[in-house]
């Protein structure tokens, strides 16, 4: 072979060939060289090919050496030529250049044999750069650029949409403000009526996480043709966030009460029941709108939610009413909650008690058997079972309303009739509530819940304006029972200490001092005592549940009486010259400083009501009151409905202490830092 012959020989040979120049035997040895150096140019720059033992390409093994490329014939070579071979390449591979390549060969087939060789790559499953990398064969600039422009494509389809969300997330997150409302307003909304205590209601119906409020207002127009004269009587809503009027709905006559919380069950939008001497009215609480309207005789309360009489799974109602003929005390009417009519007929009962009238009550006993607590200054009980087949002369239809309770039964009195008398006494009944928490501050409620736990709980009984009892929800028997003053507002259950039993605040007034009392709800002692100067107000106390799993009162009075040792105690004599005017103080006491009294405002206008508004988001709440103004002159004073944010009065409220030692002599007296540190800290809960 020339090339065997050639090495034998020493002589070189010739690498290339140019045109024009023949020699057979550096001819033949150029034929024999080209494929060595197509071996050396397939052979990649790792030592592993395609054709390699460890190589992902064919699977065809050559001595695990490099094959010749496709269409080459194979030559049998001896051993010494292999080494040889090898010497070369190990020689010539690593700086073996480009430009030496296509000196050796055309560029022209060089580039033929780098594109065959980068679709082989394809064909054999590599991606077309990548697998030509593999195979140490290097791509075109333009090939690379649209490569590296078709992967920058793809990231911005990955980026863009990433970034995009990501912006979204920063913007609903920081840039958009929450909407806050303000921490004090007030408004005025018509003329005041005294100290009548208007018709107020809570109940969220914006949807902004806060109890808005409804009020019963008066005013007074230049038309005097009308039914009513110059007043115009309405209900309004007033946003309990910024104190914007949401709805205002005229009526025909004063609205006496109002409840909200019904689930209208087309709009699935809250109901508002707005109730006046000869009118019931259910209105949409979000717009207004009249929804249905039930005209009836002479209401004489509030709306009580009952379980469903019809079987038609919509809830019923029942109010008191007087008889057309006025021969019988007092009737008590079934309203289907479905078809908006009476049911049957209203039931009359002859009732020889005198006083306000009490309840009606809806009460669940321990057996699942319901009955209706009412009375003329005492408190009788019937079946809501007999209620029905006394209306309608029909036995119920719900297996719920058909149960009675045995332990119940047996307290009607031989030969009577189907009244249960709970309380009959010489002493008149003033206050009959159920003892729940927060039931003081948002009582006008019909939803479910409310409507469960009042039905389910003992009962506060408050009678001859001096004794306070606790009505066991089992046999509404007495389990204790508290002496003082007159008491004069209604006691407002709360947490004081940590027994978890409900405990009671209550106000009671004699000789110009106003003395407030908390009442252990387990065994009636008192648990707090303070002192005040009578403010000549009758306004009923809020308790707040707060973090701390105890509750925040709060109530209104004047200068507190501070206890001295070896002073004799004086009092205000009532008859203070009224040419100066009495200030009117609001006090937060919490029990973690029974010593210490926040003093939260203070006014002169006449407060006649006050509810509590919650703010879930903000883990606050506002404190409503409704207020008589007056006016200079002869007009009329006007009736001024007023939102306080109670985190922003704690942060200005001033303390107050109202005693300097504990039961036991020692000095008690927390820091000023402790004790703003402790309340500005304090959260409320529902």
């Amino acid at each position: 072979m020339a090339a065997a012959l050639s090495r034998a020989l020493k002589l070189p040979g010739k690498k290339g060939s140019q045109l024009g120049e023949y020699d057979p035997l550096t001819q033949a040895d150029s034929e024999d060289e080209s494929e060595e150096d197509d071996l050396v140019l397939n052979y990649p720059r790792n030592g592993l090919g395609r054709d390699s033992c460890l190589g992902t390409g064919s699977s065809k093994l050559r001595g695990c050496r490099s094959g010749r490329l496709v269409g080459a014939t194979d030559e049998a070579q001896d051993e010494d030529e292999e080494e040889d071979e090898e010497d070369e390449w190990t020689e010539r591979l690593p700086s073996k250049p480009r430009q030496d390549r296509d000196d050796m060969k055309g560029g022209k087939y060089w580039r033929h044999r780098d594109s065959s060789r980068e679709r082989m790559g394809e064909d054999r499953g590599g991606a077309g750069t990548s697998g030509a990398a593999g195979l140490g064969v290097h791509i075109s600039d333009t090939e690379e650029k649209k490569l590296r422009v078709k992967n920058a494509v793809r990231s911005a389809f990955f980026l863009v949409p990433l970034v995009c969300a990501m912006l979204l997330v920063l913007l609903c997150a920081f840039l958009i403000p929450c909407k806050k409302g303000e921490q004090q307003w007030e408004r005025a909304l018509g003329e005041a009526g005294g100290v009548t205590p208007p018709p107020l209601a809570l109940w969220d119906v914006d949807g902004d996480g806060a109890e808005d409020v409804f009020l019963g207002v008066t005013g007074r127009t230049n038309e005097t043709h009308s039914a009513q004269g110059n007043k115009v009587y309405s209900a309004v809503a007033v946003s309990a966030v910024s104190g914007q009027v949401l709805w205002r709905k005229v009526m025909k006559e004063y609205v006496s009460y109002i409840q909200c919380g019904l689930q209208n069950s087309v709009h699935f939008s809250p109901v508002c029941l707005l109730g006046g001497k000869s009118l019931l009215v259910a209105v949409n609480g979000t717009t207004g709108k009249d929804l249905w309207q039930l005209p009836l005789r002479n209401i004489e309360s509030q709306a009580v939610l009952l379980p469903d009489l019809e079987g038609d799974s919509v809830p019923d109602l029942l109010v008191a009413t007087l008889p057309a003929d006025n021969s019988l005390d007092l009737a008590l009417t079934l309203i289907s909650g479905q078809k908006k009519e009476v049911i049957g007929h209203p039931v009359p009962f002859n009732l020889t008690g005198q006083g306000k009238l009490i309840g009606p009550l809806l009460h669940e006993t321990q057996k699942g058997a319901y009955y209706i607590l009412f009375g003329l200054g005492n408190i009788q009980a019937i079946s809501l079972r007999d209620i029905y087949i006394r209306a309608t002369g029909k036995i119920p239809v719900s297996q719920q309303l058909r149960k009675k309770d045995p332990g119940w039964e047996a307290l009607k009195e031989p030969n009577s009739s189907s009244l249960i008398h709970i309380y009959r006494g010489t002493e008149c009944v003033e206050f009959l509530l159920p003892l729940v928490a927060g039931f003081g501050n948002n009582r006008n409620s019909l939803d479910n819940v409310s409507n469960l736990n009042s039905s389910r709980s003992d009962l506060v009984l408050v009678y001859g304006e001096k004794k306070l009892s606790v009505l066991g929800k089992r046999d509404l028997r007495k389990e204790w029972t508290f002496s003082s003053a007159p008491i004069h507002s209604q006691p407002a259950p709360g947490h004081f200490n940590n027994d978890g039993v409900l405990d009671l605040f209550l106000q009671h007034s004699a000789n110009g001092v106003m003395t407030a009392v908390v009442i252990d709800g387990a065994s009636s002692h008192p648990l707090w005592t303070a002192e005040f100067v009578c403010p000549h107000l009758v306004l009923e106390t809020s308790a707040i549940s707060t973090s701390t799993g105890k509750s925040a009162f709060l109530f209104w009075a004047s200068d507190p009486i501070r206890a001295q040792k070896n002073v004799t105690k004086t009092t205000v004599a009532p008859g203070v010259s009224a040419a100066v005017p009495l200030i009117r103080k609001l006090f937060l006491m919490h029990p973690a400083y029974p010593t210490v009294l926040l003093e939260l405002a203070s006014t002169t206008d006449t407060a006649v009501t006050s509810a509590v508004s919650y703010q879930e988001h903000q883990k606050d709440a506002t404190y409503i009151t409704v207020s008589s103004r007056p006016t200079p002159g002869s007009e009329p004073g006007s009736r001024i409905l007023k939102s306080m944010s109670l985190k922003a009065a704690i942060a200005k409220g001033q303390i107050v202490r109202i005693g300097e030692t504990d039961k036991t002599g020692g000095a008690v007296k927390p820091g000023v830092f402790e004790v703003n540190t402790f309340f500005r800290r304090l959260a409320f809960t529902r």
